[in-house]
């Protein structure tokens, strides 16, 4: 079985962290649906996720015309009060039938498209991942930008965040196999904004994946901005004071929420493993926060031997 997705992850457009009630009247307003809140080991709300009709060509690098006829699953989650993440996903198998079937029948199987038409699994892997589409070709980036801007647009943030960043797309495939011993990978970084994945899961449950790819997201979009901001910062002629002035927000917002894995399944936590292995997340993670941090120490302790320098030190009175 062939699943695949795109996840969206941005900061979202508040000065500060929501409060667990705040997020909950964020996303239930915006999207206006069931809210589901976990609060270790870290903050994480979501919306349930919705279906969406779609009728449309699938992706497919050889430009074969497979029509998918079925629901894609969306949904929107706020983590830690700061990073907002749209959501989009579906499986696809052959269709049983070679004529399209009532709405009824495809509303009855949430997140699964049938492919009427020659399905070449492959093919369709390698369309999601590079993006090859036609006006007529299903775009799961259109679900998650809609998702996401519905947030961002809400009342009930104050549009001034502390930090200006960009959304960073995740797309990625997964073989559903559950012959398969143990899992695999390949992680790419396309461009700035732009990150491919490649799985083999040894499992048929689609919201671990998707509990997988979200979590991934997260921590990359928050690697990529710390490391955006920092080398931004350290490449500019200012004085360390003003360094610290930058690069204050990134200890105040997000250095907390670096948490591989805490809401991925068991059975998918060794990808986590792997991609700490090769690409070295969390070794380039502690790499720039002791940089930060190392950069907040130097500044402090010149303020401290400033200050020790303006003190007037007591002057002997002359004797008599």
């Amino acid at each position: 079985m062939l699943a695949f997705g795109e996840v969206q992850t941005g900061l979202l457009q508040n000065s500060a962290a929501l409060s667990r009630r705040g997020t909950e009247q964020l996303i239930a307003t915006a999207v206006d649906e069931r809210i589901r809140t976990v609060e270790r080991p870290i903050g994480h709300t979501s919306a349930q996720a919705r279906q969406e009709g779609v009728d449309c060509l699938l992706p497919a690098v050889s430009g074969r015309q497979t029509r998918g006829v079925g629901t894609v699953l969306t949904r929107v989650a706020v983590v830690g009060g700061h990073v907002i993440q749209g959501s989009a996903y579906a499986q696809v198998a052959p269709a049983r039938n070679t004529v399209r079937l009532p709405w009824s029948h495809y509303l009855a199987n949430p997140g699964q498209l049938e492919a009427i038409g020659k399905l070449d699994s492959k093919d369709v892997a390698l369309g999601v991942l590079s993006g090859v589409r036609t006006g007529k070709t299903l775009e799961l980036g259109a679900f998650t930008t809609r998702v996401v801007d519905l947030v961002q647009r809400s009342r009930f943030v104050d549009h001034a965040p502390p930090l200006r960043t960009p959304r960073v797309r995740l797309r990625w495939t997964a073989v559903l196999d559950k012959s398969l011993d143990e899992p695999d990978s390949i992680f790419t970084l396309v461009s700035d904004e732009l990150r491919t994945i490649e799985l083999r899961v040894p499992t048929p449950d689609l919201k671990a994946v998707v509990a997988l790819c979200e979590d991934l997201a997260l921590h990359d979009w928050l690697l990529t901005t710390v490391l955006s901001v920092l080398d931004a910062t350290l490449a500019h002629d200012q004085s360390r004071a003003e360094r610290v002035i930058r690069l204050q927000p990134l200890l105040e917002h997000l250095l907390h929420l670096w948490m591989p894995g805490a809401h991925v399944p068991e059975q998918l936590l060794p990808v986590w493993t792997a991609l700490d292995q090769r690409p070295g997340f969390t070794r380039q993670w502690e790499a720039a926060v002791a940089r930060i941090r190392d950069q907040v120490t130097v500044e402090t302790l010149d303020l401290l031997q400033a200050a020790d320098g303006r003190v007037a030190r007591p002057v002997s009175p002359p004797g008599r």
